[in-house]
């Protein structure tokens, strides 16, 4: 069993090296590997007693990596997958529900930087906004007040 034991803190390591991993994330994963049940939880018990899972930057890495493309929705959706606590999930989208409109804004100036110049065009850009988990009201504010910049300057 120690061999197997090693193995699994060994690939869990590697996933780790890659990018932050939640514990369920790593749990996933792993379980494939298993050879005796409990031997992933307990591999992973030891991962996090040191200090090498942590839930607080999982999240953190999340937010900062995906907050600038993607709307408070969006990355609500990829910290529930990753099986995050729910009031920690909540705290951060809140945080993020502050500079929706912000972000939204610069996804939409990279994108398309001008105003669309027809209804299809329109419909195009909204839709581009809210698959990426920007909410309705802001993606029709973004969207309306670049069409009305063109009408009042």
């Amino acid at each position: 069993m120690g061999f197997d034991q090693i193995s699994l803190k060994g690939r869990a390591l590697r996933l780790l090296a890659g990018r932050e991993h939640s514990r369920a994330e790593l749990q996933r994963k792993l379980a494939a590997h298993e050879t005796e049940p409990g031997e992933v939880a307990k591999a992973l018990d030891e991962l996090e007693a040191k200090g090498f899972i942590n839930e607080q930057r999982v999240l953190e890495s999340v937010v900062h990596r995906r907050s600038a493309r993607l709307g408070a929705a969006r990355v609500r959706q990829e910290l529930q997958a990753k099986g995050l606590d729910p009031q920690a999930v909540a705290q951060a989208v809140a945080d993020l529900q502050g500079s929706e409109e912000t972000r939204a804004r610069e996804v939409w100036r990279k994108k398309f930087g001008e105003p669309p110049q027809d209804a299809a065009a329109h419909g195009r850009q909204v839709r581009f906004l809210l698959t990426r988990g920007f909410g309705a009201e802001v993606v029709r504010r973004v969207v309306r007040r670049t069409a009305h910049q063109d009408d009042e300057g």
